[in-house]
C-alpha cells in the first residue's frame, strides 16, 4: 500500500490536505513521467434495450502526460503535455466473436495510417486553476480525430470543492456541478445548459415531437487524498412521444487510470506560455477545446439523380397508398437535404407530370434554402396549366415542420403577384397564416417578416377586403393564424356577418385557446346563440354554443343554454339536448358545471330532456393508454325538413398537456328544401342551395372543396353527376421531422433523426335521391404511414447505429345516411376503420469506413383488426352498428393507426 500511494502521489495533486476545503483542480508534480491507459466506448441501443446486445465499438490506448511548465507566480497555473500512444479498437460486443468487423485488422488499417499519426501527435493543455485556459494542436489534422484528443483532454479540467460553475469544454460551454466527497469527487454536468453550435430541428407541436434525456457524470476516483482514476458516463436517450415504440439510447464511457510513474524531462523555465509553447513547437496553435463539427465521407453513395430514378416508380400515384412509397419518400427528403439548386432543378424539369406531385412534395418538405428556390423557379403561379403541383407546393409549405422567415417571405412575395388560378391565390393566403403560426410558436413573431404589413390581411386591416370571396379567404387564413390580433375581427364577423361569413368567423373562434376566450368574448357569443340583436343560421349559433361550453363556461351561462332547449327549432333542440349529454358522459371539463345547473327543476325536466329529432353529437375514444388518447367526435346536424345541415367529423390525438388536431372534415349543405317542398327553418329561408366540404388536416385548415353553389349548378350536377367521390387532398406530408446532432464528451459525433409522413388521400360524396327521398355523405380517408428513427455515432473510420421504423396501410370511413320519406326520419351514421397490417423493423450495425460492416435485422408483423365505432343511431334496422373491443395495438402506442 505504501508503495501504491508513492506511486500515485505525483499524478494529480500538489496539495498534500484533504479533499475538502481546496478549490484548485488537478496539478502534476515536476519532472515526472504519468503512464496511464485509457479508453473511450459507446454503445447503441433501443431505449429499454440491453447493454450486452447493443452495437457500438472500443478505442483503447496507452497515454503519457508530463508537466512542461510551471508558471514561476503561481503553481496553479500549468501547461501539460499528453500523448496518445498504442491505439487499439475493438468491439463493445465481446459475444460478436468471428463476425466482428475488427477481427484480423491492425489499427493502422482501421484508423487509417494518416489518421492514427495525427491521433498519437501529442497536444499541449494550459491549465489555471484546473480549468482550461487553452488547448493546442497542429493545424489541419483531421477534425474527427482533433476532436477524440479533445475528449481525452477535457477529463483533466476538475475542482476538488464541492460547487456548481460553467466550464467550457468538449462539450461546450456549460453548467456543472461538483460534489466532493471523501473517497471521491463527482462532476455533473448539466447537458441540456451546454452552448455549442450544432445543427438541428424538432416539430413545434410536441405529440409530433420527440422527448429527449441527456446525463454525463464524471468521477474521479480519489485514495488516500489523491485522484487515482477518471471515470465518466454520458447518456442520451429519445422517445417519439406519438409511438412509444420508436425509441434509441447512446452510452458512452470513458476511463482513465494511472498505471505507473516514472522519471520524466525537466521543467521548461520562463514566465511566458507564449515562449514555451514557441519553444517546445511552433507549429503549435491554439484551438478550441469544444467540439468542432466534421463531415463524414460517403464513399459510393448514389447521386441526387440516380437515387431518383431508383425509387420514382414508388411514387406512382397508384402506389401512394403503400407503406413502400412513403418509406421512400422519407429516404429522398434526406438526400434532398444535401443537395444543390441546379441538381433539384434538372430533376423536376425532367420529370413526367404523373410523378411531378410527389416530387413536388419532397423537394418542398426538404425545407433547404436550394430546395426552397429550385421549386419556385420551377413553378409559374402565372399559368394554370400546372396548378395541381401549385397545390402541392402549398399543401407542404403548411404542413412545414419547421419553416423560417425565408419561406413566409417567398410567399408573401408571391400574394402580391398574379395568379392564373383564384384557388391558388385562395390557398397562398391560407398557407401564410399557417406558417404565421408555427413561426409564433417557436417565437418566430418577434422576427420583422411577421411583424410587417407585408402579411396581408392577417396582421393588417381586413377592412381592405371588401368582396366576399376575399373576406373568407381572409378568414381561413386567420383560422390557421390564430393570432389574438385577429379575436376582434372574428367577433364583429360573427355577429353582423351573413351566414357562411359568420359560420367561418365563429368556427375559427372555435380554434383559439380557452385562455383566449375571455368573458367579453362569451358575450358576443352569448348574444349570437340567443339571437339577442338578429336571427343566426343554426350552424352559427350551434358553434357559438359549443364554444362557451368548452371555455369555462359560468353558471348563468350554462343555465340560459339548457332553458333554451325546448324552445328552439326542432332539430337544433335535440342537437343542443345531445351535445350536453355528450359533455356529461364523456366527463368533459364543463360536465361538473352542467350537473349543478341540472339539480335545479327548471333546467332538468322530462320536457325539456324528451326532443325529438336525428341531430346528434358523440365523442368516443380510438384509443387510450397511460399516457396518451385518441378521440373520435362526430356531430350532425339536419333542418327541420330532414336535409343535412352540416356533418362534422374530428380526431384527436392527446399526449400530456399537449394536443393535436389531427383530422377535421365538414360536409355542410344548405338551401336544398325546395327541392322537396319542405319549409325551411328560421333564419335560413333566403340561403342559395350549397354544398361543399372542408377539411383541417394535422392542424392546418385546407381550402374548402365546393359541391355546388347555387340552384342552377345543383341541377346541373344532380342531372350530371355521379357517385364518384371528390378528391379533398391527396398527397405525401411529412409531419415528423427531429434531426439531432450532438457532441458527445468523448469526442465522438451522434446524430438522432426521427421521421413521419403519410399518404393521405381524403375525398368526400354527397349523394341525394328525390326518388328515394334519401341522402348520403360519405368522406374516405386513406392513409399509408411510415415513421423512422436513426441513431448514429461516428468516429469517421468506424460508425455504429440503429434504425427502427414502424408502417401501416389503413383507412376510415364516415358515412351518413338519412330517410326522409317520413318524419321522424331515419338515420343511420357509420365510422368504419379497415383492419390494418403493423410493422416493426430493427436494424442495428457496425460499419468501417473501409467498407466491411456487421448487420442485425429484426422484423414483426402484427394485423389490427377493423373496427365500427358507436356514433348514433334512431332506427337500429336501418344500420347495424356492432362494438367490438379495442385492439391492444390501436392503443399501446398512443396512436390511432
Amino acid at each position: 500500500m505504501i508503495l501504491l500511494a508513492v506511486l500515485f502521489l505525483c499524478f494529480i495533486s500538489s496539495y498534500s490536505a484533504s479533499v475538502k476545503g481546496h478549490t484548485t483542480g488537478l496539478s502534476l508534480n515536476n519532472d515526472r513521467l504519468y503512464k496511464l491507459t485509457y479508453s473511450t466506448e459507446v454503445f447503441v441501443n433501443q431505449g429499454k434495450g440491453k447493454l450486452q446486445d447493443s452495437v457500438g465499438y472500443r478505442i483503447s490506448s496507452n497515454v503519457d502526460v508530463v508537466l512542461l511548465w510551471r508558471n514561476p507566480d503561481g503553481d496553479d497555473d500549468q501547461l501539460i503535455q499528453i500523448t496518445i500512444k498504442d491505439v487499439n479498437v475493438e468491439n463493445v460486443n465481446q459475444k460478436r466473436g468471428e463476425k466482428s468487423i475488427f477481427k484480423g485488422k491492425n489499427p493502422a488499417k482501421i484508423i487509417r495510417k494518416e489518421n492514427l499519426e495525427a491521433l498519437q501527435r501529442p497536444v499541449l493543455l494550459h491549465l489555471v486553476h484546473g480549468k482550461v485556459k487553452n488547448f493546442y494542436s497542429y493545424e489541419n489534422e483531421p477534425v474527427a480525430i482533433e476532436n477524440i484528443k479533445r475528449g481525452l483532454a477535457s477529463l483533466f479540467q476538475m475542482q476538488l470543492s464541492s460547487g456548481t460553475t460553467n466550464e467550457v469544454d468538449i462539450s461546450g460551454d456549460c453548467k456543472v456541478t461538483y460534489q466532493g466527497h471523501q473517497d471521491k469527487v463527482i462532476k455533473i454536468k448539466a447537458l441540456d445548459s451546454c452552448k455549442i453550435e450544432r445543427s438541428g430541428f424538432t416539430a413545434i407541436n410536441q405529440v409530433l415531437g420527440v422527448t429527449s434525456k441527456a446525463t454525463s457524470v464524471t468521477t474521479y476516483k480519489i485514495e488516500d487524498s489523491f485522484v487515482i482514476a477518471v471515470l465518466a458516463e454520458e447518456t442520451h436517450a429519445f422517445g417519439l412521444n406519438f409511438l412509444r415504440s420508436i425509441t434509441g439510447k447512446i452510452v458512452s464511457k470513458q476511463k482513465l487510470e494511472l498505471k505507473t510513474t516514472e522519471a520524466g524531462p525537466r521543467l521548461m523555465s520562463g514566465k511566458h506560455i507564449a515562449d514555451i509553447i514557441k519553444a517546445v513547437d511552433s507549429k503549435y496553435k491554439a484551438l478550441p477545446i469544444e467540439g468542432q463539427v466534421f463531415q463524414a465521407e460517403c464513399k459510393g453513395c448514389p447521386s441526387l439523380s440516380e437515387h431518383w430514378q431508383s425509387i420514382r416508380k414508388h411514387l406512382q400515384p397508384d402506389n401512394l397508398s403503400k407503406a413502400e412509397a412513403v418509406r421512400n419518400f422519407l429516404a429522398f427528403i434526406q438526400h434532398l437535404r444535401t443537395a444543390k439548386k441546379e441538381e433539384i432543378l434538372q430533376i423536376l424539369k425532367t420529370e413526367n407530370k404523373d410523378i411531378l406531385p410527389q416530387l413536388v412534395d419532397a423537394v418542398t418538405s426538404a425545407q433547404t434554402p436550394d430546395s426552397l428556390d429550385a421549386i419556385l423557379d420551377f413553378l409559374d403561379f402565372k399559368s394554370s396549366s400546372n396548378v395541381i403541383l401549385q397545390e402541392r407546393f402549398l399543401y407542404a409549405c403548411g404542413f412545414a415542420s419547421h419553416p423560417d422567415e425565408e419561406l413566409l417571405r417567398a410567399l408573401i412575395s408571391k400574394f402580391k403577384g398574379s395568379f392564373a388560378s383564384n384557388d391558388i391565390r385562395e390557398s397562398v393566403m391560407i398557407t401564410i397564416g399557417a406558417l404565421v403560426r408555427k413561426l409564433c410558436q417557436s417565437d418566430g413573431c418577434k422576427l420583422k417578416v411577421t411583424q410587417s404589413q407585408n402579411v396581408p390581411g392577417i396582421l393588417g386591416n381586413s377592412e381592405k377586403f371588401e368582396k366576399k370571396e376575399d373576406i373568407m379567404m381572409y378568414l381561413l387564413a386567420l383560422k390557421n393564424a390564430l393570432l389574438p390580433e385577429g379575436i376582434p375581427i372574428l367577433l364583429k364577423y360573427a355577429e353582423t356577418g351573413e351566414g357562411p361569413i359568420s359560420h367561418l368567423a365563429t368556427t375559427t373562434l372555435q380554434r383559439y385557446d380557452v385562455h383566449f376566450i375571455t368573458d367579453e368574448v362569451k358575450k358576443t357569443l352569448n348574444r349570437i346563440y340567443h339571437q339577442n340583436r338578429k336571427v343566426h343560421e343554426k350552424t352559427v349559433r350551434t358553434t357559438a354554443a359549443a364554444i362557451i361550453l368548452n371555455n369555462n363556461p359560468s353558471y348563468m351561462e350554462v343555465k340560459n343554454i339548457l332553458l333554451s332547449i325546448g324552445e328552439l327549432p326542432k332539430e337544433m333542440n335535440k342537437y343542443m339536448l345531445s351535445t350536453v349529454q355528450d359533455i356529461l358522459r364523456f366527463e368533459m371539463p364543463a360536465s361538473k358545471m352542467i350537473r349543478r345547473v341540472l339539480k335545479e327543476m327548471v333546467a332538468h325536466n322530462y320536457d325539456r330532456f324528451a326532443q325529438g329529432g336525428s341531430s346528434s353529437a358523440y365523442t368516443g375514444y380510438i384509443g387510450r393508454s397511460p399516457h396518451s388518447a385518441s378521440t373520435y367526435g362526430l356531430d350532425i346536424l339536419y333542418s327541420g325538413s330532414g336535409i343535412l345541415r352540416r356533418s362534422n367529423v374530428n380526431i384527436f390525438q392527446y399526449i400530456g398537456k399537449s394536443h393535436l388536431h389531427a383530422t377535421q372534415v365538414v360536409i355542410e349543405a344548405q338551401g336544398l328544401e325546395t327541392l322537396i317542398a319542405a319549409t325551411p327553418d328560421e333564419g335560413e329561408e333566403n340561403l342559395d342551395s350549397y354544398a361543399g366540404l372542408s377539411v383541417i388536416l394535422f392542424d392546418v385548415q385546407l381550402r374548402p372543396v365546393t359541391f355546388f353553389n347555387g340552384y342552377s349548378d345543383l341541377m346541373s350536377k344532380m342531372l350530371s353527376a355521379s357517385s364518384d367521390p371528390v378528391s379533398v387532398v391527396k398527397a405525401l406530408a411529412l409531419l415528423i421531422d427531429h434531426s439531432q446532432e450532438l457532441q458527445l464528451q468523448s469526442g465522438l459525433k451522434a446524430n438522432i433523426d426521427v421521421q413521419g409522413a403519410l399518404a393521405i388521400d381524403i375525398s368526400g360524396a354527397m349523394e341525394f335521391s328525390l326518388w328515394y327521398r334519401e341522402s348520403k355523405t360519405r368522406v374516405k380517408n386513406l392513409l399509408a404511414v411510415v415513421i423512422a428513427g436513426d441513431i448514429t455515432v461516428d468516429s469517421s473510420f468506424v460508425k455504429a447505429g440503429l434504425e427502427i421504423s414502424a408502417e401501416t396501410e389503413t383507412s376510415m370511413e364516415f358515412v351518413s345516411t338519412v330517410q326522409f320519406s317520413q318524419y321522424p326520419f331515419l338515420v343511420c351514421l357509420q365510422m368504419d376503420r379497415a383492419e390494418a397490417p403493423y410493422r416493426q423493423f430493427e436494424t442495428k450495425y457496425e460499419r468501417l469506413s473501409t467498407g466491411k460492416g456487421y448487420v442485425s435485422r429484426k422484423r414483426k408483423e402484427t394485423l389490427v383488426a377493423g373496427s365500427e365505432f358507436p356514433l348514433h343511431q334512431e332506427n337500429a334496422n336501418m344500420c347495424k352498428v356492432v362494438f367490438p373491443p379495442q385492439p391492444e395495438s390501436a392503443s399501446s402506442g398512443g396512436g390511432w393507426f
